[in-house]
């Protein structure tokens, strides 16, 4: 009996493959970590081959625990904005992929912006001229990889988001990309169904070798290599796959995934949104064609920021460990950190920013430092719940989701500096589960998402705000000094 989804969640630290149940109950699971390559200051690499072969590992390791007879459907969630340059004839990867957090155009930016192209370019794509997105690193890789550009004169060339190349690789050649990951890219108008000629030229990338803009869940490929025909019906972006798993169905319902960085998307509806505060507009789902929008708050250092603690600094052996430090200590003792390490996403957007820790003195020790890393959080969703609330989109609650809002501490602190009810499911990998959802939709097994949801989700535990005025506006002040450091 065919009676769960498999979905294949391709991450930006490691790559994973989930079976859930109807019910959304996990059935098995198994996950690779990806090699992050970080050639140069700012540079930010991955082994296209290696997400495919370890992604594929994990397919296979899934399907032969539950038994493959029992997988009805393929849904394929992804990291955004990173691209993949590969050959059609080969298809082999022709060059290391360039990740979303990669800063290495942010020159070729400026230029564009310095010919007055950003407040064009933001009308029709809601997007920014900022290196996050995926065309300048495209056309980086035309100009700086010979085996690119050769590909590219002999008609070879194949360019496309992560689940692009998945998808590519599972079926044999089907070459597309889903409404969601396609609008991330600076070459889809927000009311175009394929990929702009104009904004190609712009850019300079071969309208010729991107992909087919497809929907995101609905018949879409197949696959035979994991012993027989299974479709694939369901593609989204990593978070707006969140936003269909925490049930952001209705005009105005909010999400926030705290991973490696953090993430905020609202529902828009059906109309085009636009934003005055240096938010995006971005595609959330799209079924027969027609469009549900997004407005999106992108922040590019979250979890990554206690990664670095771990790793770079050796101020803690694992993440769990902050709660514990947070709560020891009854504030940060007057350190803040604007955690910049890659640049400022919204609403600031400034490339050249880099991290700050201020406040330190002689009493400040880990506790103090775990403490205001987890305070950021908080301080960087506050910017943001202002610039929603500035574009006409406030806030009633939030939703977060996310490896790192498995920290009670960090999810009533942030109830305590919005202000708001913030609500957490059980279930806090929601990027996976709303690729399940899609693709249950999509194989026909759910007559509608929010059917899917309410059969899928679990349940949701609420914090509701504590901190008194006070308290949040002494927070707020020092945020404020310490961003006009960066």
């Amino acid at each position: 009996m065919s009676d769960h989804i498999l979905v294949l969640d391709s991450g930006t630290t490691s790559t994973r493959a989930i079976a859930f149940d109807l019910t959304g109950r996990v059935a098995a699971v198994a996950q690779r970590a990806l090699t992050q390559h970080y050639p140069r200051p700012g540079w930010v690499e991955h082994d296209a081959q290696e997400i495919w072969r370890f992604t594929l590992a994990c397919a296979e390791e899934v399907t032969a625990g539950i038994g493959l007879e029992r997988i009805a459907a393929i849904g394929i969630t992804n990291q955004r904005e990173t691209v993949v340059a590969w050959d059609r004839q080969s298809g082999e990867p022709l060059a290391r992929a360039i990740v979303w957090q990669d800063r290495r155009t942010a020159d070729f930016c400026a230029g564009l912006k310095e010919q007055g192209h950003e407040a064009e370019v933001q009308r029709r794509t809601g997007l920014l001229l900022d290196p996050y997105f995926s065309a300048t690193k495209m056309r980086w890789l035309l100009d700086n990889e010979g085996q690119v550009r050769s590909a590219a004169e002999a008609g070879r060339l194949a360019l496309g988001t992560v689940e692009s190349w998945l998808v590519w690789k599972l079926s044999g050649g089907a070459h597309v990309s889903d409404a969601s990951n396609a609008s991330r890219t600076l070459l889809l108008l927000l009311d175009g169904a394929q990929c702009d000629a104009g904004l190609c030229d712009l850019f300079g990338v071969p309208r010729s070798a991107l992909p087919v803009v497809v929907d995101t869940h609905g018949p879409i490929a197949e696959t035979t290599l994991l012993g027989r025909t299974i479709p694939i019906t369901g593609l989204a972006g990593d978070q707006q796959a969140a936003t269909i798993g925490q049930g952001c169905f209705a005009l105005g319902e909010t999400k926030s995934t705290y991973g490696t960085g953090a993430f905020v998307l609202t529902n828009m509806g059906g109309a085009i949104p636009h934003s005055a505060n240096r938010l995006l507009g971005t595609v959330l789902m799209q079924k027969d064609g027609k469009r549900t929008y997004a407005l999106e708050g992108s922040v590019f250092v979250a979890g990554s920021l206690v990664q670095w603690l771990r790793d770079s600094l050796g101020l803690i052996t694992s993440a769990a460990e902050t709660e514990a430090l947070a709560r020891s200590v009854a504030d940060s003792g007057g350190v803040t950190i604007v955690p910049a390490l890659s640049g400022l996403g919204a609403p600031h957007w400034n490339a050249e920013a880099r991290g700050v820790i201020a406040g330190l003195s002689f009493s400040s020790g880990k506790a103090q430092i775990a403490r205001a890393a987890l305070e950021a959080m908080a301080h960087q969703t506050h910017d943001l719940a202002e610039a929603f609330a500035a574009d006409g989109a406030p806030w009633q609650r939030l939703r977060i989701d996310g490896g790192m809002s498995a920290n009670d501490w960090m999810a009533q602190d942030l109830a305590d500096m919005l202000g708001l009810p913030v609500e957490r499911p059980d279930m806090v990998e929601t990027t996976a589960l709303g690729a399940g959802v899609l693709a249950a939709v999509g194989a026909g097994l759910f007559g509608s998402l929010e059917d899917a949801v309410g059969a899928m989700r679990g349940a949701v535990r609420t914090f509701t705000p504590a901190m008194d005025q006070a308290t949040r506006a002494e927070r707020l002040s020092r945020w404020i000094r310490a961003l006009a450091a960066v």
